[in-house]
């Protein structure tokens, strides 16, 4: 799965200023810090807290904290093992020559949080549960190749493939790209599904936090695991606010309500930079910005349509005017920082009139109030958007001055954050076939499968593949993805994906975004990778 979330040197901005707020007490520089207390917000609301079916980047932001997984990810993206004693590799033994047999060792004398043993059957549980069609698991990409799970003792895992799967290193209960947390058994086991258990609103979980309570439209507050396996944690108390308004959300900070804001759009950066009691941190990202296609939808399923609109969106006028200058324009869906980026992939050039020729040439005709119509069908799309982000509100508007000018007409509708990435079974906008376009950011993941998204069996209510975009070359290239365990060769499979994208443009990219973080300057040894922020918390102190 993927958030709707490299090894550069970090870009500080906004931090030259040494004035502080008011004087130092306890040796900390604002006066208004609560020790060894952070309050955070990201500008969104969320539906639950069991990532099995809420893949936003705030619940993985929580489960990372809080929640089982075998594999973590460090500060440079790198994997490294958690509940696993060690990251499966043929070289280590862990994944067999053939690639057909997956070896976890587990780590013994580990607790839940509730004080119950973990083992082997709790993995063996899990993968259950992901593979029971009566839950609505996000997807089950990589999931569906397992032939069977074996516990052949308390610590130990094997899963024999139906074909080798070389993702499986993330894929597998592993922070990066929100994916599935590990489940206790001994609270689940009981119920012929999850979907609508208590346990989702107040999960129990194996990481360095546990969860109190979740005041609805409110907070979500955390405190420290006693019996987490590696220890205490520095921090005694995470305060999640639920703010889905961006504006709200950086009046909180200028009033000092908040320690923390991820992620902040160049809209706001300037306002934030002001701020003299916080830290501006600023890295190059792994989310993109991107306009979707529902390729099935008549409206869209002409690539001439597509590629258009691609060509008469100013993308740099949109990073400038809105983004106010922040983020990195590319066509391709790969981090221009991760090792699977194709430089071969040209830019888009913001072109009105190619756009028009384009349209004209496919039949496209001109009608009533400047519109195109062709074969019955009207180009003035449906497009979804989210409630309380002012700036992608800007930005639509400034897309629809262009888009008329080729002959194609908006109509927008603003959903809120929860009910945009709701499971499809629950009315999920985003996984439904209502829409000709919407606007959100994908978190890329660390390793280049592109399966959940783009994947021909990825289609909601079995992916994310919201596009309905299935093309035979890049599906082939995936499946090669799977079976080469060489990042080299992974490269080149990668590379055949964006090619076969940049052609059909069931998606185009507006922005790679950078990571921008806004922290109180009392908080220490906060070192935030680009897949899995907050999983290394346990130095974090404020």
């Amino acid at each position: 799965m993927r958030l709707a979330a490299a090894l550069l040197a970090i870009l500080v901005a906004g931090t030259a200023c040494t004035r502080v707020d008011g004087p130092t007490v306890g040796g900390r520089v604002n006066s208004w810090t609560i020790p060894h207390t952070l309050r955070y917000a990201t500008a969104e609301d969320i539906s639950g807290l069991n990532p099995h079916f809420y893949p936003q980047a705030v619940v993985n932001l929580l489960s990372e904290l809080t929640m089982a997984y075998l594999i973590r990810w460090d500060e440079h993206n790198r994997s490294y093992p958690e509940l696993a004693m060690e990251v499966p590799t043929k070289a280590n033994r862990g994944v067999s020559a053939d690639g057909l047999t997956i070896t976890y060792h587990l780590r013994p004398n580990v607790k839940w949080s509730d004080g119950v043993p973990f083992t082997a059957d709790d993995v063996i549980f899990s993968i259950a549960v992901v593979l029971n069609p009566a839950n609505n698991e996000v997807g089950r990409g990589g999931w569906d190749l397992i032939a069977s799970a074996k516990a052949p003792d308390k610590n130990t895992v094997v899963l024999h493939m139906k074909k080798p799967y070389s993702p499986f290193v993330e894929t597998f209960f592993s922070t990066g790209g929100a994916n599935p947390c590990l489940l206790p058994k001994h609270l689940l086991a009981q119920y012929p599904n999850i979907n609508n258990v208590p346990y989702n609103a107040k999960p129990i979980g194996i990481g360095p936090f546990k969860y109190v309570r979740w005041d609805r439209a409110s907070q979500v507050i955390l405190v420290p695991n006693p019996l987490y396996w590696r220890g205490l944690p520095k921090l005694q108390k995470i305060i999640f606010k639920i703010i889905p308004d961006r504006n709200t959300t950086l009046s909180q900070l200028q009033a000092k309500e908040l320690d923390m804001w991820w992620p902040i759009g160049g809209a706001f950066l300037p306002q934030v930079q002001a701020l003299q009691a916080f830290t501006v941190f600023r890295q190059p990202g792994y989310t993109y910005n991107h306009y979707d296609f529902n390729i099935q939808r008549p409206r869209v399923s002409d690539p001439a349509v597509r590629q258009a609109l691609r060509l008469a969106t100013d993308r740099v006028d949109l990073r400038n005017t809105i983004g106010h200058g922040i983020g990195i324009i590319q066509d391709e869906v790969a981090p221009v920082t991760s090792p699977y980026y194709d430089p071969t992939i040209r830019n888009t050039p913001f072109d009105i009139a190619s756009a028009k020729a384009l349209l004209d040439k496919a039949g496209w005709k001109v009608g009533a109030g400047g519109i195109r119509a062709k074969n019955g069908v009207v180009l003035n799309l449906d497009v979804a958007s989210t409630t309380g982000t002012p700036d992608v509100d800007s930005q639509i508007e400034l897309v629809r001055q262009w888009w008329k000018q080729i002959g194609v007409g908006m109509s927008v509708r603003r959903y809120p954050a929860p009910l945009m990435f709701e499971p499809a079974a629950d009315g999920g906008i985003a996984y439904g076939s209502n829409w000709d376009l919407i606007f959100f950011a994908w978190g890329a993941d660390p390793m280049g499968d592109f399966t959940p998204e783009y994947g021909c069996k990825s289609f909601p209510p079995n992916g994310q593949n919201d596009l309905r975009w299935c093309n035979r070359k890049a599906q082939a290239a995936i499946d090669a993805f799977y079976a080469h365990f060489d990042p080299a060769q992974q490269i080149r499979d990668d590379a055949v994906v964006m090619e076969q994208l940049d052609k059909d443009v069931p998606t185009f990219v507006t922005t790679l975004r950078e990571d921008i973080w806004a922290y109180n300057k009392d908080l220490k040894n906060f070192h935030p990778n680009n897949v899995s922020p907050f999983d290394n918390m346990m130095d974090v102190d404020i």
